[in-house]
């Protein structure tokens, strides 16, 4: 007895971050552990999500890492306040209006495009991961490392996800690269799922950041690898100077917010399409009554439809870096604006066309038709003080540009910018200027309820399907009172030039002949989704999920 009681006291004398570490979920279970081991060890949310972004540099290299860049939301236990940071790459001084046009000044095809030293932006993960460990960081900086050089020297075993994506990618590498193939491949063809891999000069320069800070990143031997690889490039070499690496800053924003029903919703603001967006699609499902029809209700999916080919016709107009085009945000959001747009849609039948509104404050400009490819990758973290971190991280395309500096891949976001600067004679909002950042679909979002309280941590992977399955997500769970699991597992609506697009293998499939009957034209395809998020439960405990479609897990202690 006295020994249990000993036990007890002592219990009651660890620190609180002993007895309720938080919650963590991630796209992989390397990255969720290395997440939860620095919540274990008294770290904040933020030294978590720092953690899990780097791991993710070593295993997930095909989606994300310190190649790329990211957008962060962060909510502040203790003050309630909402941050956003800014850590998508820029474009070089030496990006010009026709980086992506051919000889007879037409657009190049987006594949030809990606591979290769042009489509390499400055990378801002480590820019932003600095910002953020200053402002929210517990743990000392060089401990958010240790998991991904661990994984990085000692070896990691190549998951299906890595596995296909190379497999995919073969046809690139079989003409090049061979600093990706030295790490990936085993005897002249893509590592198999299994294979165990070392990436020491990964690991390398993992210790030399973890020592030295982000300053090792961007001056110094990496900045000048970064600007000799992408000039010697086997495909499209550029010019990317140290000036341009030096001169990179990741940019705290103010959080994009509205209302939906009684739920307050935040997430990043231009040069980030998704709060936006996001915020525009709920805000003219509003006037619906989605519980009463319910996920089950072909109508419920029509008018989900509707709102998303609305809201994502402004999105190719308007959206863009906000330095430097005049973006309308406050316009976009404006409740009237939204409700007027709604009554375009109509319970009976599909509108049909979608163009672009007009928004209060918006200059004209002409819409176009960017293309991003399915990549990218979120992870959530909440903390024992409440303090929370929603951040996806991305380097565009599966490896990004191909191109390989100190282990790491360089993104391939430069491509996307809409590759013609003007059409119809009017200038395109997103297109290359020097020191821009490309128009991105990333949405980590976070929601709260009438109180202020943080409900609901949501984020996806997938291209421009990430906004749709942050609002899919949210409509499931405060709509149809879905738990988190099932909100992010639920199938989902997209569309594409044709019409709409139904998620193959859900039961949305059955939806396609009414939907038909409505007006719309219907496929229905595999969309390759990912996404994580986590929810306050009724006693305030906070509980994770990964989409049922990956690898990833979540982890609560």
């Amino acid at each position: 007895m006295i020994r249990i009681l000993i036990a007890f006291l002592m219990l009651l004398a660890l620190p609180s971050h002993a007895l309720a570490a938080g919650t963590v979920s991630s796209a992989d279970p390397r990255a969720s552990e290395a997440g939860m081991e620095m919540l274990r060890k008294g770290g904040s949310a933020t030294d978590a999500a720092m953690a899990m972004m780097l791991v993710l540099t070593v295993v997930e290299p095909q989606s994300s890492g310190i190649g790329g860049g990211g957008f962060l939301v962060h909510h502040d236990g203790k003050h309630g306040l909402t941050d956003t940071i800014d850590g998508r790459e820029t474009a070089p001084a030496s990006a010009h209006r026709s980086l992506f046009m051919d000889s007879a000044d037409t657009p190049m095809g987006f594949m030809q495009a990606v591979p290769g030293g042009k489509s390499v932006g400055i990378p801002g993960n480590i820019a932003l991961m600095k910002k953020a460990h200053d402002k929210w960081g517990k743990l000392p900086w060089a401990d958010l490392f240790a998991p991904a050089i661990k994984h990085a020297r000692d070896g990691f075993t190549v998951s299906k996800p890595l596995a296909g994506r190379m497999m995919r990618l073969a046809r690139f590498w079989e003409n090049g690269f061979l600093e990706a193939r030295a790490i990936y491949w085993r005897d002249g063809k893509p590592a198999p799922e299994g294979t165990v891999i070392h990436n020491p000069a990964l690991a390398d320069f993992l210790v030399k950041l973890a020592a030295e800070g982000a300053d090792a990143f961007y001056t110094g031997d990496n900045a000048r690898a970064i600007s000799s690889i992408v000039g010697k490039a086997s495909h499209n070499p550029t010019h990317i100077t140290l000036e341009d690496i030096s001169a990179y800053r990741a940019k705290e924003r103010l959080p994009v917010c509205s209302y939906y029903r009684s739920y307050k919703i935040c997430g990043m603001g231009p040069p980030s399409s998704g709060a936006t967006t996001v915020l525009q699609i709920l805000g003219m499902l509003e006037r619906f009554d989605l519980k009463a029809l319910g996920k089950d209700n072909p109508k419920s999916w029509h008018l989900i439809g509707e709102a998303m080919q609305l809201a994502y016709a402004d999105r190719g107009k308007y959206l863009a870096d906000r330095d430097f085009i005049d973006v309308p945000v406050a316009g976009l959001i404006d409740p009237d604006y939204m409700r007027s747009r709604s009554r375009l849609i109509s319970m009976k039948r599909a509108l049909g066309h979608y163009e672009a509104g007009a928004p209060p404050g918006a200059e004209p400009r002409s819409s176009a038709h960017d293309k991003e490819t399915p990549g990218t990758t979120h992870f959530v973290a909440v903390d024992d003080e409440g303090n929370i971190v929603s951040m996806t991280s991305t380097i565009e395309g599966p490896f990004g540009s191909q191109l390989i500096a100190n282990g790491y891949f360089l993104n391939n976001e430069l491509t996307d910018f809409d590759f013609a600067p003007k059409k119809n004679g009017a200038p395109v909002a997103n297109r290359v200027q020097p020191g821009k950042r490309p128009l991105s679909s990333m949405s980590p979002t976070i929601v709260y309820d009438e109180s202020g309280v943080p409900i609901f941590v949501v984020g996806a992977a997938g291209g421009k399907t990430i906004i749709m399955q942050v609002a899919k997500a949210i409509i499931a769970h405060l709509d149809w009172g879905m738990d988190t699991k099932d909100a992010l597992g639920l199938g989902l609506i997209y569309y594409n030039r044709t019409g709409l697009v139904l998620e193959s293998g859900t039961e949305l499939e059955n939806m396609r002949p009414v939907l038909e009957k409505l007006g719309h034209h219907v496929t229905v395809r595999s969309l390759g989704l990912k996404a994580n998020a986590a929810q306050r439960l009724p006693n305030g405990r906070w509980h994770g999920a990964a989409d049922p479609r990956s690898i990833g897990v979540a982890l609560t202690e």
